[in-house]
């Protein structure tokens, strides 16, 4: 009896070590999958990204080169006269439109994620062909769309473009702020001083000079009132934001105002830029040849229309209100619905930038984002732009205030 206990304890230890076993394999397993799951996730939005810029460089093709491709006999039966219905202006509208359906119902389907197991996950993931399928249907149908209906949705879309020009400003200013954190951090303010100070008059002088670089290249005479108007505010921005950050109550240091100045004075350029060739812009309308300048600058454009909407898609952090939730390891990299829902309006964006903010008009080939349309909302993009800035500097100053105001009557009940 003596021996058959102690081979029943042996039997529960061995019993006991291999659960043990068994149960370390299956969370080490259970890790396997959550890091193939998470990799998998992470990329998946670089494949949402190539099929943001196929769909510009759809539009753009449609755009300006769709004539030479296909019959207008085609269109004459489809697309109305010469392919109005079809082409340029509506043709980007409308491959504006298919993106955003498919980027809009990706949205639907996965928002409210939360962790990798969950079939919404693995649906954002993965099943490429089916949303292949996907793609191609809602590409096509808006072709199938009356006219009025397409003119209607370029209305929405001026809309659609404007929330999505906010949402890009509050991601840039979170990433200044961070990045005025990083250089600056409170603990090793002393140590990075001296670093800061330097990374703050680089991009002071860089923004003066810039205004500078306006003035000369802009203002080739008294009668380029607008442009002197234009540069003069961006000027007063600059040094207004300056001296807030350096209020005794803000205290903001240099460095994130000397970045936001940088930023507001590329705004101001981009917008004037954009004007019509007249006799305040320096250049030339080139008709029947476009030279390598043109060409690069609307490549670049394509690219910087899909790096902002990538950068601010993944960028839903800063558009959190409690930022103190733990992140588990299951939990999904970034929020999957506001990636989509950024996308879908990024949609809306390009279009607004390859038909200029006209919906009457025309464009030249080769041409992105030029026209008055164009440089009112870029000019005020920048105004909103140091707006929500300098709004970012004393709100904490205002709301101390306010504490301070309400905690008054409250000591002198006590009195």
């Amino acid at each position: 009896m003596m021996n058959t206990g102690g081979m029943d304890k042996e039997l529960g230890t061995d019993s006991r070590g291999s659960n043990a076993v068994y149960l370390e394999d299956l969370s080490i397993s259970a890790q396997i999958e959550v890091s193939v799951e998470k990799r998998r996730s992470l990329r998946a939005r670089y494949y949402y990204g190539i099929i943001f810029l196929s769909t510009n460089l759809a539009a753009w093709f449609i755009r300006d080169y769709i004539l030479r491709v296909i019959p207008k006999n085609h269109f004459h039966r489809v697309c109305g006269i010469g392919g109005r219905d079809c082409t340029r202006t509506m043709g980007v509208l409308r491959i504006s439109l298919g993106c955003f359906i498919f980027f809009f119902l990706m949205f639907l389907t996965t928002m409210r994620t939360r962790k990798l197991h969950e079939v919404r996950s693995v649906w954002h993931s993965g099943w490429w062909p089916a949303k292949i399928v996907l793609l191609i249907v809602s590409m096509t149908s808006p072709f199938f769309f009356s006219s009025e209906f397409i003119h209607l949705y370029g209305e929405f879309a001026r809309v659609g473009a404007g929330v999505f020009l906010i949402l890009q400003l509050v991601s840039v200013i979170q990433f200044i702020a961070w990045w005025n954190k990083y250089w600056m951090p409170e603990a090793k303010r002393k140590q990075c001083c001296s670093l800061g100070l330097i990374m703050s008059t680089v991009f002071y002088v860089a923004s003066v000079c810039g205004v500078v670089f306006l003035y000369k290249l802009y203002v080739r005479s008294s009668s380029c009132t607008l442009n002197i108007f234009f540069i003069s505010w961006t000027a007063t921005l600059l040094l207004v934001m300056m001296l807030i950050s350096l209020h005794s109550k803000v205290n903001r240091g240099l460095l994130s105002s000397g970045i936001m100045a940088s930023y507001v004075v590329f705004l101001c350029w981009s917008a004037i830029r954009s004007e019509p060739v007249g006799r305040c812009s320096p250049q030339k309308e080139t008709i029947g040849h476009h030279d390598w300048v043109t060409v690069l600058s609307f490549l670049m454009g394509i690219c910087a229309i899909v790096m902002a909407t990538f950068s601010t898609g993944i960028d839903s952090e800063s558009f959190q209100f409690r930022k103190d939730e733990a992140q588990e390891g299951d939990d999904i990299p970034y929020k999957y619905g506001f990636f989509h829902l950024v996308f879908s309006l990024g949609a809306m964006y390009f279009a607004m930038l390859l038909i200029n903010w006209n919906l009457n008009s025309s464009t030249r080939k080769w041409s992105i984002d030029v026209g008055w349309a164009s440089t009112w909302v870029k000019i005020i993009n920048e105004w909103l732009a140091a707006a929500i800035y300098l709004w970012k500097l004393i709100s904490p100053v205002v709301r101390q205030a306010k504490v301070a105001d309400q905690g008054v009557p409250d000591i002198v009940a006590t009195l």
